[in-house]
């Protein structure tokens, strides 16, 4: 078993304010920063939504990476839901505003610069995948650099089936299943339990559900006990890899999920979600 969970988030003086829920007293933050030692604690705090990205989750998620980036106490990070769910992607606000074109480029330029972002983050990062992850969810666990994944966990990615392209990072999953496991993951779309997971490359390890905030942290303290300068350097030149997709299929998927917003397809199911 790892370190204990942190008891408390830091607050706003430790530089990671949680935009505009935290100008509310009333309203719980969206997003959690915790401190664990060298070890920073991300937590998805959107429970009752299981944790579905709002538009406001989405822009502080990204606007989160420079900061833990320049945080100089961090050497590691681990990044986990609050309740059942790891993320269950995006809400259906985010959806119904990307119908607009405004919207869409919002959200599709958002999504680009947080994959960015992600690919030259210097500290390693720990998914602690503490129940379902699905669309960005999903997606999230691609750019990684471990995975730690509850027994009755899964991994799904329905952007096809809801009419739209997978353009948030999911393509990138060729570079750690191959080619035609990625296309079962992304054009089926189906759940892939943690065993399965496993066996296909997408985690690292499979633990009890209770056990997989302990599992994370204890290796994300091991990961921050090593030398700093030989494992950054180390993980950018891995994640050349995946910058590599970001120049190409990931790129071209976002440009095209941009246009799939306002597919008929797509539309319909929005609205149907949306009882309109």
């Amino acid at each position: 078993m790892g370190p204990t969970p942190p008891s408390g988030p830091l607050g706003r003086s430790a530089g990671y304010g949680t935009g505009m829920n935290q100008m509310t007293t009333n309203s719980e933050p969206e997003i959690l920063v915790e401190a664990d030692g060298p070890v920073r604690l991300v937590t998805f705090n959107r429970p009752d939504s299981r944790n579905a990205t709002s538009v406001t989750m989405h822009h502080e998620f990204l606007s989160l990476w420079p900061k833990l980036a320049a945080d100089p106490g961090a050497r590691c990070v681990v990044v986990t839901g609050a309740g059942k769910a790891f993320s269950a992607g995006g809400d259906y606000e985010m959806m119904q505003l990307s119908l607009q074109p405004a919207g869409r480029w919002r959200n599709v330029d958002e999504a680009r610069r947080l994959l960015v972002e992600l690919v030259h983050f210097p500290l390693p990062i720990v998914a602690a995948v503490n129940g379902a992850a699905v669309g960005l969810g999903a997606s999230f666990l691609a750019f990684s650099d471990f995975v730690v994944m509850a027994e009755s966990a899964f991994i799904a990615d329905p952007h096809v089936a809801v009419g739209l392209v997978c353009g948030d990072g999911g393509v990138a999953w060729p570079l750690h299943v191959g080619l035609l496991r990625a296309k079962e993951l992304l054009l089926l779309g189906g759940r892939i339990g943690a065993a399965e997971a496993k066996a296909a490359g997408m985690v690292n390890r499979v633990v009890p559900r209770d056990d997989v905030l302990g599992e994370a942290l204890d290796i994300a303290h091991r990961l921050a006990a090593l030398p700093a300068g030989a494992l950054q350097d180390t993980k950018r030149a891995l994640n050349m890899y995946l910058e590599t997709s970001l120049a190409g299929p990931v790129g071209h998927s976002l440009m095209t999920e941009r246009y799939s917003m306002a597919s008929e397809e797509h539309c319909e199911f929005v609205n149907r979600q949306l009882g309109s």
